[in-house]
């Protein structure tokens, strides 16, 4: 008889993780709060239009793809995207509009007519960028960095020669002003760092590594949508025989002798012989294993950003905006400063817009499009969110209006929210940090929760709260991390 998995969080960290497992020949059972699969990655709909609800860019596919060949099946039969053109449209208040082209050396002179930066300094950061990638790519992102053989390996020691060029002892915004000589593209790469929720003027270049991601590897479509990695999976492993079940939040995580015994779920105690954590690691210690012991320093650690989003469905169609948009704040250091010191919302806001009906045209009625707005935004800290969403709201749609030329409040004919409070109350994500903890600061990589514990022998944590970290991408990684180690 194959033993039991529990997997506590149908996030798509969750869900990898049980597909990984069942290929073992474990027999897994997920246990999910919410009545549907996905976590942030989820969708719905609203009077004709269908918004994903949470990540919105997807690179790495081969991440899903490979779970598709592990369980033995073609992933084109299953799962389809397409590579995008122009991965983003630019603009700024000044008027300045910039396409960020797929192709590089298009890329490259698109900046230099633009900006008037020369093209090779494109070329030389995305090369720059690629060898960041090689390197830290085998050594964070593919093994646990809690396990002695990690740093004895020859990929170690490969980043141990390379460190100086890795970007460990500067900021982002350092290594991209040395590197660029126009503000405006200091600004455009200084905004990865919001990939994992940081502040570019704290945290290390490292992060550089990024861009890597989107112009060498790609940026990708969803045909379905960004719900379709999840859908898909799910189906995936119900395939292999995983059992899901929804509106079944686990209340706590049975121990005893340095072992999980089992969870315990609407008051039942069910045995298993191992438990996967994919619920956020604060509130797995905090609310699941109340009487064990709690990493304190790791889980008070501060967290990394959160985000406002609209879900706007606007009855007109917009030729100048594509799929990913961003209309960038004048004054971008101010932002991050209001963000994070203040934990507050900068008036004059960077917004990101993400209209998938520009490829999937049936996501909004005729002559319309689904608006999915995000605005990044600190952490919950019991700010009065009611008050910083109206201003927030009234901000956005000025500057829209003030770029775009034309009200566009006036097409929005209807609106959700989510804010940093709901996300937390929907993804169970610790304050609603969309990203865990914080990485504004150089040892952000070596703060983060290992994917086992060390008190429980048959514990094991995935999803972005965890090692390596946040986003579709991180999160698969660490369900490959895991599933290699259980087994």
């Amino acid at each position: 008889m194959s033993k039991k998995v529990a997997i506590i969080g149908a996030g798509i960290a969750g869900i990898a993780t049980a597909i990984r497992l069942a290929v073992k020949g474990w027999s897994v059972e997920v246990f999910e709060a919410n009545a549907y699969a996905g976590g942030k990655l989820s969708s719905f709909e609203q009077e004709g239009y269908r918004f994903d609800a949470g990540p919105s860019l997807f690179t790495l596919p081969h991440l899903v793809d490979e779970l598709f060949a592990l369980a033995g099946k073609s992933p084109r039969d299953y799962f389809q995207y397409e590579r995008l053109p122009v991965i983003c449209h630019y603009f700024w208040e000044d008027g300045t509009r910039l396409q960020a082209h797929a192709q590089v050396e298009d890329f490259a002179q698109e900046v230099a007519q633009v900006l008037g930066e020369p093209a090779s300094h494109i070329i030389h950061f995305l090369k720059d960028s690629a060898f960041k990638y090689e390197v830290l790519d085998g050594l964070f992102l593919q093994d646990s960095l809690h396990k002695i053989s990690t740093w004895t390996s020859a990929k170690a020691l490969k980043g141990y020669i390379n460190l100086p060029r890795l970007g460990i002892f500067g900021t982002m915004n350092q290594a991209n002003a040395k590197q660029f000589q126009h503000p405006k593209l200091v600004q455009l790469f200084n905004r990865y760092a919001t990939y994992n929720g940081s502040d570019p003027y704290q945290t290390p270049a490292t992060l550089n590594i990024i861009p890597h991601l989107e112009y060498n590897l790609g940026a990708f479509f969803p045909k379905k949508g960004m719900v379709d990695i999840t859908n898909t999976l799910v189906s995936l492993a119900e395939s292999l025989g995983v059992s899901f079940h929804y509106q079944m939040p686990v209340e706590e995580i049975i121990t005893g002798e340095k072992k999980v015994k089992g969870i315990r779920v609407k008051g039942q105690v069910l045995p298993f012989d191992l438990v996967v954590s994919n619920m956020d690691v604060t509130h797995t210690y905090r609310k699941l294993l109340p009487q064990a012991h709690h990493p304190n320093r790791l889980l008070n650690q501060p967290k990394s950003s959160s985000g406002v989003i609209f879900y706007w469905g606007m009855n007109k169609t917009f030729p100048s905006l594509d799929l990913h948009n961003i209309f960038f704040s004048d004054n971008y250091r101010e932002e991050f400063r209001v963000m994070f010191e203040e934990k507050s919302l900068y008036h004059d806001p960077t917004v990101y817009i993400n209209i998938t009906s520009k490829y999937k045209p049936d996501d909004a009625p005729a002559g319309c499009e689904n608006w999915f707005v995000l605005v990044n935004a600190p952490a919950n800290e019991g700010q009065d969110w009611d008050t910083l969403i109206a201003n927030l709201r009234k901000n956005v749609w000025q500057k829209l209006a003030r770029i775009l030329g034309e009200d566009v409040q006036a097409y929005c004919e209807t609106e959700a929210i989510l804010d940093p409070r709901s996300i937390e109350l929907k993804t169970s994500s610790a304050q609603g940090a969309l990203y865990g903890n914080s990485s504004n600061n150089r040892y952000a990589a070596f703060l983060r929760h290992a994917n086992f514990s060390k008190n429980f022998s048959n514990l094991y944590f995935v999803g972005g709260s965890v090692h390596p970290g946040g986003g579709i991408p991180l999160a698969l990684s660490s369900a490959k991390i895991t599933a290699n180690m259980i087994s």
